[in-house]
């Protein structure tokens, strides 16, 4: 599953951080996207983008191509 696919308030674990290259993989790594860690759906915009997750313990801004290419999976 995709990160962009997760529901409002849905948490899940990133298993894959698959068509992420570059400086957007290392900007994504700094601010703590990495595989392994946990990571909850905070708020949808009304279009589908951005959207806002939460990761240790902070919120983080994504555009809905960048969360495309993080594979998750649904943790209860």
């Amino acid at each position: 599953m995709r990160l962009s696919a997760l529901k409002f308030g849905q948490k899940g674990r990133i298993t894959k951080m698959e068509t992420v290259a570059g400086p957007l993989k290392r900007r994504l790594m700094d601010m703590g996207v990495l595989v392994g860690e946990e990571i909850v759906m905070k708020k949808v915009a009304p279009l589908g983008d951005p959207l806002e997750v939460t990761i240790k313990n902070y919120n983080l801004s994504l555009r809905k191509k960048e969360a495309d290419g993080i594979a998750v999976e649904v943790v209860e």
